[in-house]
């Protein structure tokens, strides 16, 4: 298509028409200019299609295809190639089925692990959401298919989702919640944005220029599409003004008017309708484009990808010795879920699948069965119960599958709690204490309390794992696959030890993100604080051993690149694969900071004795903080540790490397400024030099004071006393005028101080 002519072309009503849908699932087409209309499908793990009628709950039906593990699942990875093959397979099915957008992944962190809608998003740490969904995109758009990122941003809850504020800081907007979405737009490409249903620190995010804007076009360079999330506008002329491309659904032409009657009376510039209309004709050209004739798909080797993802995804939790079951032991499979697997969530994205392969199914006659508990009811039934003890008493092995039903996790509301069913709880108990060995498989989206893990020996969770779930719990619990998934969130103990507890999810519209910078394993490891399981853990029934740690330099600026290489080696005797993970830590920062923060991962398959080197990269942001006084990130000279670990908690080898930061804070002093904050910069450090050696050493009058009074001290508390003296207290002490000190503050605020 020749754009310009076309937008040249077009009639004012014909512009306005093209900013929404022309029904629940189409771009608008003008068909007297050629301009056709583009399909856009829910699926972030499937391709949710529908040819009848259309709703965005996945309440109506859609095609019969394919479902994949769910975002939680496949987060627990690790392992950038595994998305990248789901973003392969999902792009060839789209082309199939005449389908140019495809709507995900989700990329929200998980703020709270009772965010009803987390099953569809990767992990409470940005950087691990960011480059695995950048993986899928690239993956899915190589394939001409269209990436539609979401929810953009801040839409970590479901509870009044449509009309709460997430209020956050700018220091944690920057460093844990848009940090995915920059990723996806400078590394991935996205060819398309989801607006959030929420206000963002109180501007809807559909009209949220900062948001839209500033950020995303502006300092980021975004040339896609905003989509809104269906039925999230609310000024559809504000929105123009600050970005937004594409209100859906359509059809109804509901703020058509209001947009041409802000043309028309000026109120809205047509340039910006102009621009507007550009980026959708630009989509829509460059889809139109890509499109592939006579395309097909393989739908069941497609379900074998599905079943080999959930293999690499799945988490062993814990394993005192039990698993791999031998072949041939004595075994009962005990829970329904057995039977009937809950394999994805539901919403928007639930995929319509002809038939869901159980692990009972998978066994046949070779274990016996035990229903155990009726996922339609959480009270116990005792007649399920007591013929689910005495199945296991005969056995040698009992394995429980259990977890959370689809009542307690689902689109448009959170979970209220972080429980399983409590029959499912006491089954687990009582099972445990006629048969000691006793494993569990968990199905569920999201982290659960577990009040008997100390009753069994082994846990594998398998998260909402895809239609061929139980074939790969199966291989996976007889050891024809060997568990390499790692935790892409912290299991907390129970659901009040997360940092976002008391403000989750809201009583009035109101959410304030109190935690801070502090989500997930970013506050559990700076509290010290127990966990059930944290980041990045995950078991395997091989060992591995990490070495050989080197950093290319010990000592670098801040836009040094620096290349981290160490070697991971299996020593034990069946092939597995390990996900070593690479953390950066501030020894000492003048700004709060997490203990430690994810830089770099990578999926590593060895053979039983077989030694790898691996190698990662870091930049400057790998060392940086966001700071607000700069409105940038910054990087603080001094120490920093870079650490190689199995888990957040696991930390196997770390090497210590001095950067070198160069960028100034923008601080203005004042005669409250203490010395410490004056040791923060170039210039102050020099201005507190200056004014010691015209007076006396500041530790030696501090020296002076009569320690008797103050109990026993130490050179530290010493120093700790004279970094909180304001330089006010030069005065106080008679060692400067208030003229001489006014005359310092005004040199160094206004750059006159020199090293």
């Amino acid at each position: 298509m020749d754009i310009k002519k076309i937008l040249s072309e077009l009639t004012l009503e014909e512009k306005v028409s093209m900013c929404s849908g022309q029904d629940f699932w189409h771009t608008t087409a003008v068909e007297r200019l050629g301009v056709p209309a583009v399909m856009m499908c829910d699926g972030p793990h499937g391709l949710r299609k529908q040819e009848g009628d259309a709703d965005h709950m996945g309440l109506n039906p859609s095609i019969e295809t394919v479902c994949y593990p769910t975002a939680s699942a496949l987060a627990s990875s690790f392992d950038r190639k595994l998305l990248g093959q789901l973003g392969t397979a999902l792009g060839q099915e789209c082309q199939a089925e005449h389908v140019g957008m495809l709507l995900g992944p989700g990329v929200n962190i998980k703020r709270s692990p009772v965010c009803g809608r987390n099953f569809e998003y990767f992990s409470e740490d940005p950087y691990l959401a960011g480059e695995l969904a950048s993986a899928y995109i690239e993956k899915l758009q190589g394939e001409g298919v269209a990436a539609c990122v979401k929810h953009f941003a801040c839409n970590n809850q479901e509870t009044r989702r449509m009309a709460a504020s997430s209020n956050v800081s700018e220091r944690a907007l920057h460093e844990i919640y848009f940090p995915a979405f920059e990723t996806i737009v400078k590394k991935g490409k996205a060819r398309a944005i989801m607006c959030a249903y929420n206000a963002l620190n109180g501007t809807f995010c559909v009209e949220n220029r900062t948001l839209l804007k500033e950020t995303l076009r502006d300092a980021w360079g975004f040339d896609g599409i905003t989509v809104t999330d269906w039925g999230a506008v609310k000024d559809r002329v504000k929105g123009l003004q600050v970005g937004l491309d594409l209100e859906m659904p359509g059809g109804f032409g509901s703020c058509d008017g209001a947009v041409l009657e802000a043309v028309q009376n000026g109120t809205l510039d047509e340039k910006v309708l102009d621009e507007t209309v550009y980026r959708i004709l630009k989509f829509v050209d460059d889809t139109v484009n890509q499109q592939k004739q006579n395309a097909k798909i393989n739908r069941a080797e497609n379900s074998l990808l599905s079943e080999n993802m959930e293999e690499q995804c799945a988490v062993l939790l814990k394993n005192e010795g039990l698993l791999p079951i031998a072949e041939g032991e004595d075994v009962v499979f005990i829970g329904e879920f057995a039977d009937i697997p809950r394999y994805q969530g539901t919403g928007s994205s639930h995929i319509n699948v002809p038939h869901a392969v159980s692990a009972l199914e998978t066994m046949g006659q070779q274990v016996s069965y035990a229903q155990g508990y009726d996922t339609r009811k959480e009270e116990r039934n005792d007649e399920l119960l007591a013929q689910a003890v005495q199945a296991a008493q005969k056995a040698k092995v009992a394995v429980i599958f259990a977890g959370l039903p689809d009542s307690f996790e689902t689109e448009g509301c959170d979970r209220a709690h972080m429980m399983m069913p409590e029959a499912q709880n006491i089954l687990i108990s009582e099972v445990a204490k006629v048969n000691p060995n006793t494993v569990v498989v968990l199905h569920g989206g999201a982290p659960m309390e577990l009040p008997w893990i100390h009753q069994v020996k082994s846990v594998l969770c398998m998260y909402l794992g895809g239609e061929r779930v139980g074939e790969a719990a199966v291989k996976l619990l007889y050891g024809k696959a060997n568990p390499s998934g790692k935790l892409a969130e912290t299991w907390p103990c129970k659901l009040s030890d997360n940092p976002s507890y008391l403000n989750f999810p809201d009583d009035n519209g109101q959410v304030t993100y109190h935690e801070d910078i502090f989500v997930g394993y970013r506050y559990y490891d700076k509290k010290e604080m127990p966990v059930l399981f944290p980041f990045g853990y995950g078991l395997s029934y091989t060992e591995f051993a990490y070495d050989n740690l080197t950093v290319d330099k010990e000592s670098a600026d801040d836009t040094d690149i620096i290349t981290v290489t160490c070697t991971v080696k299996n020593t034990g005797d069946i092939f597995g694969q390990e996900a070593v993970q690479l953390y950066v830590r501030d020894v000492e920062s003048s700004a709060r900071r997490p203990v430690r923060e994810l830089k770099g991962f990578e999926k590593v398959a060895l053979n039983p004795g077989e030694e790898k080197e691996i190698t990662f990269t870091l930049d400057q942001r790998s060392f940086a903080y966001y700071e607000p006084m700069l409105h940038d990130w910054f990087v603080e000279s001094g120490k920093f540790v870079i650490e190689i670990g199995a888990s957040s908690r696991d930390i196997r080898l770390s090497k210590e490397i001095e950067i070198r930061g160069t960028k100034e804070l923008p601080i203005v002093y004042t005669k409250d400024s203490t010395i410490g904050d004056f040791m923060k910069t170039a210039a102050g450090r020099s201005l507190v030099e200056k004014m010691m050696a015209e007076t006396a050493d500041i530790i030696g009058m501090a020296s002076d004071v009569d320690v008797n009074c103050m109990g026993e001290v130490n050179d530290q508390m010493i120093q700790d006393m004279v970094n909180d003296l304001p330089i006010g207290s030069f005065v106080s002490y008679r060692l400067i005028t208030s003229e001489q000190l006014d005359g310092m503050l005004a040199a160094v605020n206004h750059g006159g101080m020199k090293e």
